[in-house]
């Protein structure tokens, strides 16, 4: 997709800063972070949201999930725990649309959503 911001953070072609990255997959650290450590998890390939995957989709969705767990430990927040969310449309939340995973650490996390 053309004008989507995560492609083109995807492609290089926007500057981000990298936590993970392999041919399917990248995460950075979100620009407007909602807790001490909040990172974003993308597919590569461009997907809207959560509503728009498919049965082909169901391998990568369990490896974005796999990424998550290895960047925690990584990092160093998997034993303190720490917050998936997926926003899923305008009235979920969702303001970029492309598939993204926030990953939300550092700190007790309350009742508030991203």
């Amino acid at each position: 997709m053309e004008d989507c911001l995560f492609c083109k953070i995807s492609k290089g072609e926007i500057p981000s800063n990298k936590v993970y990255e392999d041919e399917e997959i990248m995460a950075f650290y979100d620009i407007n972070p909602a807790a001490p450590i909040h990172i974003l998890v993308i597919p590569k390939r461009h997907i809207t949201s959560l509503a728009e995957i498919e049965k082909k989709d169901e391998v990568l969705i369990g490896k974005i999930y796999s990424v998550i767990n290895q960047i925690a430990e990584e990092k160093g927040f998997k034993q303190e725990g720490f917050r998936v969310i997926v926003n899923c449309g305008k009235n979920g939340g969702q303001e970029v649309m492309h598939l993204h995973f926030h990953v939300l650490a550092g700190t007790k996390l309350g009742e508030k959503i991203v």
